[in-house]
């Protein structure tokens, strides 16, 4: 015990042992300034000091750009750039998938192959029917009274034009229908028999998505229109215009032929299409 008492009175004393810290004026040996310092104030002063650089080190990575130049700190550019990447990613896939699906209708549309069981959306206007369902379009007593307003005070303006805008179906061809519209033989179209080189025309504005030859139905080509409506054009003998063509409604696209193996004589194999699902040209198109 007294050994133990003795070695720590001697820690006790060097470590408040005091010193003095002396500058002096080399030249002249003149005392600048001094400080008295022991072993245990210089020992804290460093450990204070050490703390205070620890703690502004870490703060200047932390919140300054100074981290972006240490290994393993990825930049702020960096992470705004891979974010906006992912965004583009995810919206790119969405197409992607966009564009798998319409391929895939449009693969039916080539080869006919539709599920009678499928066949619910035999009309363009129950489509629309739903989408206007959707919102409620009657207009209050203040909308009507101000309605009648503006139109009695544009009645006799001469620049005011009529914005209404009809979406009528024009028939292909002139001829005799064939063969009807039959989805239980899986037959999605109807056939009008007519003279070879016969004009087929647009039965509505559209572009033109396919135009090419195909072995079983020749001559192909068809038109995406509003209202994700397709009209299809099998058998023809030439076609006039090609994919990415904008064409108007009567505009001629085509010339009537018996060309694939699937035909028996000149005629046009006419097919409608509602979102992928396909519908009767009878119900929307005069033949007569």
């Amino acid at each position: 015990m007294e050994i133990k008492e003795k070695r720590g009175k001697i820690i006790r004393k060097k470590l408040l042992h005091k010193y003095r810290l002396v500058v002096l004026n080399e030249e002249t040996f003149e005392e600048r300034f001094s400080f008295k310092l022991n072993r245990l104030n210089v020992f804290v002063f460093s450990m204070v000091l050490a703390l205070i650089l620890i703690a502004t080190t870490t703060l200047f990575i932390a919140f300054t750009p100074l981290r972006e130049y240490i290994p393993g700190y990825s930049s702020t550019a960096l992470k705004k750039k891979a974010t906006e990447l992912t965004y583009q990613t995810d919206s790119i896939q969405q197409k992607l998938l966009a564009n798998e699906q319409y391929m895939a209708s449009i693969k039916k549309v080539l080869s006919g192959d539709v599920k009678v069981k499928d066949l619910n959306k035999d009309s363009i206007f129950n489509t629309v029917q739903r989408e206007i369902n959707m919102a409620d379009l009657f207009p209050t007593k203040e909308d009507s009274l101000l309605r009648d307003i503006v139109q009695q005070e544009d009645k006799y303006n001469p620049l005011t034009s009529n914005p209404e805008v009809n979406f009528v179906l024009f028939p292909p061809v002139s001829g005799t229908i064939s063969l009807d519209y039959n989805p239980e033989e899986k037959h999605f179209a109807i056939d009008i028999v007519t003279t070879k080189n016969s004009p087929i025309k647009a039965t509505a504005d559209g572009t033109v998505i396919f135009a090419e030859w195909t072995a079983e139905t020749g001559y192909v080509i068809i038109i995406k229109h509003n209202y994700n409506l397709i009209s299809v054009y099998k058998h023809n003998a030439a076609l006039i215009k090609e994919q990415g063509d904008l064409v108007k409604a009567g505009e001629v696209i085509a010339t009537s032929g018996n060309t694939g193996e699937l035909t028996t004589g000149p005629h046009l194999h006419f097919e409608l299409w509602s979102d992928g699902y396909p519908i009767n040209p009878n119900n929307f198109i005069d033949f007569n």
